[in-house]
């Protein structure tokens, strides 16, 4: 997903597996968690990290692969448990293998990727375009074992009228076949633009393809006007993934998570009311010109252990 974010200017042009003791004294742990039925097997949250604050450095395409290294270094210092490429990152001829040596000398899983079309999906005349382009995406996602795809829909400036909704929708339902077919979890991603005017694209989006995940940025939901947890309390069966940012009382982005006002105790209690059980991204964004204090690799990690103390994952 090409970040196409109107607030920042820099950025617009940038889920206990259990057994008893005499099971664990008869057979090895691997034989039991393979034993157990996928049902039966409570899931985990798992933490993931979002590049965007790498890619941001490579305007106007954003593609920080001569970075990934660094990438999969700072992340891997920091705890994180999989990286979120953007999907340009996907696209260079040597792509698939420069991501898997850098996930076997790393340890580090490619985790999925978000993805923006570059045509505007809601414009009919274009399907055959994206579709094509979103199965070669996600068919390198599949090589590098990855299985979130988080697809924005595209900001068309204004309202996008009825019939140009239905074509978006038309879109997505092709796109949501083609990433079952790979093993993909596809997610609905959101930015600022879907939830203004009383969220006409989303719930447009929705009304459409009520089957739909989403993996919304709560960050984009609180620039929209838009409390997290309102939204969590009434989407909560349909969250799939989420990006987590944080901010300041004015709107500048922090440079990690739990320095800012974002009210992560009130949202960590919406989840566990809502009983969540997807995974999240980490996704740090700083301002343009920013210079950060720590080395980012520490405000990974800083934003890690901000992570597991506030929300226990």
């Amino acid at each position: 997903m090409k970040h196409n974010h109107n607030e920042q200017p820099s950025r617009r042009k940038f889920i206990q597996q259990s057994g008893k003791l005499v099971g664990g004294l008869l057979f090895p742990p691997s034989f039991l968690a393979d034993s157990f039925p996928e049902s039966l097997k409570a899931k985990r949250t798992k933490v993931f990290a979002h590049l965007w604050v790498y890619a941001s450095k490579y305007p106007p395409n954003w593609d920080c692969t001569p970075d990934l290294e660094t990438v999969f270094s700072d992340l891997s210092y920091a705890g994180i448990e999989g990286v979120e490429l953007m999907e340009i990152n996907l696209r260079n001829s040597n792509a698939v293998n420069t991501l898997k040596n850098l996930i076997g000398k790393y340890n580090l899983p490619v985790s999925g990727t978000s993805y923006s079309s570059k045509v505007s999906i809601w414009d009919e005349s274009k399907q055959n375009q994206i579709l094509d382009d979103v199965n070669f995406i996600v068919s390198r996602l599949k090589e590098v074992k990855g299985k979130t795809f988080g697809v924005s829909v595209g900001d068309a400036k204004r309202l996008k009228t009825e019939k140009e909704l239905d074509a978006q929708a038309e879109v997505l339902k092709k796109i949501l076949a083609i990433c079952k077919e790979h093993g993909v979890e596809p997610n609905l991603h959101n930015h600022t633009y879907e939830i203004e005017n009383g969220m006409h694209d989303l719930k447009g989006t929705m009304s459409r393809i009520p089957e739909i995940k989403l993996g919304p940025d709560l960050n984009w939901l609180i620039r929209a006007g838009v409390k997290p947890e309102e939204f969590i309390n009434t989407y909560g069966d349909k969250i799939s993934y989420m990006h987590l940012r944080d901010q300041y009382a004015d709107g500048t982005w922090t440079e990690y998570l739990g320095q800012g006002v974002t009210n992560f105790n009130s949202i960590a209690k919406a989840l566990k009311a809502q009983k969540f059980e997807g995974n999240v991204a980490i996704e740090l964004a700083f301002p343009s010109g920013f210079k950060p204090l720590n080395f980012l690799k520490d405000d990974w990690k800083i934003s890690r252990q901000f992570v597991k103390k506030q929300f226990g994952w």
